[in-house]
């Protein structure tokens, strides 16, 4: 089971505050496979501190196995908090391992967060191994779907292209992450442009960063990035089993997390050591309780195993529904929540 770290203790303006700390639940290493999550909501007003709390956490949870790389889903206010953020984290991780990307919230099997609030989860061990690679200035950021579609689609499937020939490839490759600023219906195709390359049956997740103004970042090396995407290719001795599920609709956004938990539980082989989810910030407006959703996920994959999920402006994996075209076996999308489950 995750359990709750305690609270980490401040004196901020001569007043003393606190900020919550989690961690997920432990799995026993699988051939040296290892993945941990950790949740920090600042109440202190310093975002460096909560990055920092988050970053030592999390090198706990990890035990002797250090992380390979680190995802980062955060929701701070505007540029100078999230660099704060960034910072803290970079303070006690090596800067070359941290990843991520601004989002709406994210969601471990401790709740769900949005303002203020940071979730880390770090890979490591002797099984996986990780290459990186980032695209910049794909030159899309400014323009509208509506208006400048063909020029949208050209450079993106050649930034998506660019993406996918820089990772370094194995014949144990098992899952791209994908985290970029292109939000639905942009995403479909920069994934098209990675298939070009992986080719159609790779199985892909992730999601897009948040698409408010001054929120639109991707985090590559501890560095901010906008108009870029990145990309975390996964191998080792492990197995995925992908599932994206459509809904736009309260209780069908909630039918549908367990719908999609019960797809990618279903065709695991062997024992679940983790899961990925990148769900639509979207589909979480349409609830009037954040956690139902989370409660439906948890009713099919219980809380054993390590949960890392983000709300995100576009998401990347099996396409369910309206967006669902050819024969790929991931896209770009909306309104969806991707699961990966990744076992041993």
């Amino acid at each position: 089971m995750g359990r709750f770290r305690g609270w980490v203790w401040m004196l901020v303006a001569g007043t003393v505050t606190a900020m919550a700390v989690w961690t997920g639940p432990r799995v026993a290493a699988s051939e040296g496979v290892v993945f941990r999550t950790v949740m920090v909501e600042d109440q202190t007003g310093e975002p460096a501190e909560a990055g920092r709390a988050a970053a030592r956490a999390l090198l706990e949870a990890m035990g002797d196995m250090p992380p390979k790389v680190v995802l980062v889903s955060e929701c701070f206010e505007d540029r100078p908090q999230k660099e704060k953020l960034l910072e803290g984290i970079c303070s006690v991780l090596p800067r070359q391992v941290v990843m991520g990307a601004a989002t709406y919230g994210s969601f471990t099997h401790q709740g769900c967060t949005d303002f203020d609030a940071v979730a880390l989860l770090g890979i490591g061990g002797q099984g996986v191994r990780v290459s990186t690679a980032l695209v910049t200035e794909m030159g899309t950021a400014r323009l509208q779907v509506d208006q400048h579609q063909q020029l949208i689609a050209r450079r993106l499937r050649s930034a998506g292209r660019r993406l996918a020939f820089q990772l370094a490839r194995s014949d144990r490759d098992r899952l791209l992450i994908l985290l970029a600023d292109a939000h639905w219906p942009k995403n479909r195709f920069l994934v098209e442009g990675v298939q070009e390359v992986l080719g159609k049956d790779f199985p892909l997740t992730g999601g897009c960063a948040n698409k408010n103004a001054g929120q639109t970042f991707v985090y590559y090396r501890g560095a901010m990035h906008i108009d870029g995407a990145v990309g975390i290719l996964l191998a080792g001795t492990f197995n995925v089993s992908l599932a994206g599920r459509y809904a736009n609709e309260g209780p069908q956004v909630i039918r549908t997390a367990g719908q999609g938990a019960r797809e990618a539980l279903d065709n695991v082989r062997g024992r679940p050591i983790a899961v990925l989810a990148f769900n639509c910030a979207g589909r979480r407006g349409k609830l009037d309780r954040y956690e139902d959703e989370l409660e439906a996920m948890q009713r099919i994959l219980g809380k054993q195993v390590p949960l890392f999920g983000c709300y995100c402006a576009g998401e990347i994996g099996p396409v369910d529904g309206p967006d669902r075209s050819g024969d790929a076996l991931c896209g770009g999308a909306g309104w969806h929540v991707m699961f990966t489950v990744v076992s041993q």
